[in-house]
C-alpha cells in the first residue's frame, strides 16, 4: 500500500494546486456502467484520472492520486467482447509498440499491440480521455479514431 503524505507531493513544492478538471461517463446500451474522474494540475496541466464502476465499493490499494509519467497518457481500454463493469478498465499508455496491463480482475495481465497511442487487439480497443471530457462515451460498439 503506497501513501502520500503533502510533503513528498510535487505540487506541495511549487505551489501547484490539483483541481477538479471533469468526468467522462462510461455508458454501455444506453445505461451508465461506470465514470471516470478527470483531475488536473494549475500549473503543469497534467491530467490525472480516477475509475469509478458502477457498484464496485472496494477501497484501491493506492492512496492519493493516481500519478502517471511523462511518457503515459490516460486511455480506456475496452474489452470487445465482455459486457458490464467489468468490460473497461482506466489504464496508462505510451506509444510502444507492445504494452501490458492488468485486467478489471486486477490479477490477469494482458498484453496488447500499440499504434498512435491507440491499442490495436482483436480483443480490446481504447479512446483517449484528453479526447472525450465531459462527455459520456457509449462503449457497445468500437469509437473511431479521431
Amino acid at each position: 500500500m503506497q501513501s502520500s503524505s503533502s510533503s513528498s507531493s510535487p505540487s506541495s513544492n511549487n505551489g501547484d494546486k490539483i483541481v477538479y478538471f471533469g468526468v467522462i461517463n462510461i455508458n454501455e446500451h444506453g445505461k451508465n456502467i461506470g465514470a471516470i474522474d478527470i483531475w488536473r494540475s494549475l500549473i503543469t496541466k497534467k491530467i490525472l484520472c480516477e475509475e469509478k464502476r458502477l457498484g464496485i465499493l472496494d477501497i484501491t490499494d493506492d492512496i492519493g492520486m493516481p500519478r502517471i509519467n511523462d511518457k503515459e497518457i490516460w486511455v480506456v481500454a475496452v474489452n470487445k467482447h465482455r459486457k458490464g463493469k467489468d468490460r473497461w478498465k482506466l489504464i496508462k499508455i505510451t506509444n510502444e509498440d507492445k504494452m501490458e496491463f492488468t485486467d478489471t480482475d486486477d490479477e490477469t495481465k494482458i498484453s496488447v499491440n500499440v499504434e498512435n497511442s491507440r491499442i490495436v487487439d482483436p480483443e480490446w480497443w481504447s479512446f483517449l480521455v484528453s479526447e472525450h471530457i465531459n462527455k459520456s462515451v457509449e462503449i457497445t460498439k468500437e469509437i473511431a479514431p479521431k
